[in-house]
């Protein structure tokens, strides 16, 4: 292993029959995806345990012929995002579950604009201050919009290095596609843990804006704003909202699912969690157990489409105490019983306790 002159947190794997990888953290993965997926302005304000994505920004943003700033404060960064959006740049900010509740009037402000942008959410325990360790308390916050308002952001949640860097090139295209902000919500584990990723090229050169505000020249004044005080233009917005918001549910919805042709006992987790979910489904099938797993990969749409066999019992794993649970609830639509394992505040449930779960459900 040798390290590559990037940083001294990246080492380059060498591999006899494969493309050479290279050894990055999740916080890195998410900069390098965003940087490749063209983004040309960032904006945020440290708080851990994201500060390696900012660092990252901080040291390549300018070489790449982007911008860099760190702002004096969240509530600064998040209408830095929505100031250089309106312009048309590919823009992003991030930070970790307080300074996320920092940014949700910006939030609101930004898909009431209808402009593109991507908000990174690696969370922590809470609520409150809470702590550093990994968390998924903010589920709600993400999925339900936690600003004012009828709107909704698309949500992401990779379960690896790769998936970080894979999601975030998504999540620009997506935004840019409906115009609309798109979320990543990670976790600390993911953020601080390192593996092998392979850097694609998979994201397309960003498309001309002609909404932007780039100056009127040669054409008629372009207008951004969420601000409508004529009786009835702030109404006709939300219905333009909501056709958008029902065609991103029909098209968008991502998941993963593993071992649900047999399966019994069906775990739900996303994640992080959905990592060691995994792992006590291989345990258990290796005991016999007819034990599958669908790991939802977008959280806003969810991926109700995943939950076709009302005949099985599930059970939803989640580091936090019971967010994704409803959302399991209503897409089995009371067909099937749904148990809930869950652990916050920094707790993460282990693979041991999984599998006693499950042998409990499985024997029931």
């Amino acid at each position: 292993m040798r390290c590559a002159p990037l940083c001294a947190r990246i080492a380059v794997l060498r591999c006899t029959n494969k493309m050479p990888k290279i050894l990055m953290s999740g916080n890195d993965a998410i900069a390098e995806g965003a940087l490749r997926a063209g983004c040309s302005f960032y904006a945020g304000y440290p708080i851990t345990p994201q500060n390696e994505l900012t660092a990252y920004m901080a040291n390549n943003m300018q070489k790449r012929g982007g911008v860099f700033i760190q702002a004096e404060a969240e509530v600064a960064a998040i209408n830095m995002v929505f100031g250089a959006s309106a312009a048309g740049a590919r823009s992003m900010t991030s930070s970790s579950s307080p300074g996320i509740s920092l940014k949700q009037e910006g939030i609101s402000y930004i898909a009431g604009a209808e402009l593109p942008a991507v908000i990174v959410n690696i969370m922590r325990g809470g609520p409150g201050l809470g702590n550093i360790a990994p968390s998924q308390s903010d589920y709600f916050q993400a999925t339900r919009s936690g600003g004012h308002g009828d709107y909704h952001c698309i949500v992401l949640a990779p379960a690896s290095v790769q998936e970080g860097y894979d999601l975030t090139c998504l999540a620009f295209n997506l935004a840019d596609k409906y115009r609309a902000p798109a979320i990543i919500l990670g976790d600390g584990m993911l953020g601080q843990m390192m593996e092998p990723l392979e850097l694609k090229n998979q994201s397309p050169k960003p498309k001309a804006k002609p909404w932007a505000l780039t100056g009127c020249a040669g054409r008629k004044a372009n207008v951004v704003k969420s601000f409508y005080l004529k009786e009835g233009d702030l109404e006709k917005l939300n219905l333009k909202l909501q056709k958008k918001y029902k065609e991103i549910t029909a098209k968008e919805q991502r998941w993963e699912e593993l071992f649900l042709d047999d399966a019994r006992v069906v775990l739900v987790a996303y994640g992080s969690m959905a990592r060691i979910a995994r792992a006590a489904v291989k345990t258990l099938r290796g005991k016999g157990r007819r034990v599958g797993l669908v790991r939802p990969i977008s959280l806003w749409p969810f991926p109700k489409k995943a939950f076709t066999r009302p005949k099985n019992k599930y059970l939803v794993v989640e580091m936090s105490y019971g967010q994704m649970l409803e959302d399991v609830q209503l897409a089995l639509c009371g067909k099937a019983k749904v148990e809930f394992l869950g652990r916050s505040g920094g707790g993460v449930p282990s693979e041991e306790e999984i599998i006693l779960k499950i042998n409990k459900i499985y024997n029931g």
